[in-house]
């Protein structure tokens, strides 16, 4: 199936959301908007994206279940989700798939993430997470910030797996490392890693979202539908 086959079926899904649930949305959107899980519009013919929900585990670079996260659950927008749907679906042709492991996540997360920040004495997960770098220079560096992109529901983190097996590829660098070596054109990696990288990007770019510099995991929806809207409810 190609891109455009891909595309024709989202459009398709917007269609019929937007035409059987206007009323909901009507009376819910002032209050939350409604978002969708990541696999909410894969059929059962396609391999399932798979998830890794760390925020919602001790298994982070905070070292504890992080405020909001209150379900192991990948929310986002639709638009985000019939594109990631999308993608999936061409991946499999290749024997790829993706693995996603943040997606929506609320403000009182991201002010979770700041006062861990803040908090310079705790390095107990430095090892692990950034071991190069000084934890007060999180901030200034951009891999620490008072307001995320993922807030408004159209950002991921993601990476490659191999669709059979499920095996990461070796990206040269896990994700929520905070260090040069994640940054997407960074020199340090090997060919084959960058390659890998190249793939992801690739394949995100074509289907409307943009790479962050510092973070070769990290993509945001080009034509996102809360642009200037950081919400904060809960993942429940």
């Amino acid at each position: 199936m190609g891109r455009f086959t891909n595309l024709g079926y989202c459009i398709g899904m917007i269609l019929i959301l937007q035409s059987c649930s206007s009323d909901q949305s009507e009376q819910t959107e002032a209050v939350i908007p409604v978002f969708y899980e990541v696999n909410s519009f894969l059929s059962d013919e396609v391999q399932p994206i798979q998830t890794d929900v760390r925020y919602f585990s001790a298994d982070n670079f905070v070292g504890e279940v992080i405020t909001g996260y209150n379900a192991e659950k990948i929310l986002m927008t639709l638009e985000a989700a019939l594109a990631l749907a999308a993608i999936q679906i061409e991946l499999g042709e290749r024997g790829l798939g993706l693995k996603v492991f943040d997606a929506y996540r609320p403000q009182q997360a991201v002010d979770d993430f700041a006062r861990w920040a803040e908090d310079i004495n705790d390095t107990s997960t430095k090892a692990e997470y950034y071991p190069n770098i000084a934890k007060q220079d999180l901030f200034s560096l951009g891999y620490i910030a008072a307001q995320s992109g993922h807030s408004r529901g159209s950002t991921v983190d993601l990476t490659l797996v191999e669709l059979i097996t499920g095996d990461e590829l070796d990206m040269g660098a896990p994700w929520d490392l905070f260090d040069p070596i994640s940054w997407p054109t960074s020199l340090e990696v090997s060919l084959p890693q960058k390659t890998n990288r190249e793939t992801l990007r690739e394949i995100m770019l074509r289907y409307g979202f943009n790479p962050l510099r510092e973070e070769w995991w990290h993509f945001t929806l080009d034509d996102e539908p809360f642009p200037d809207t950081y919400f904060d409810f809960p993942i429940n």
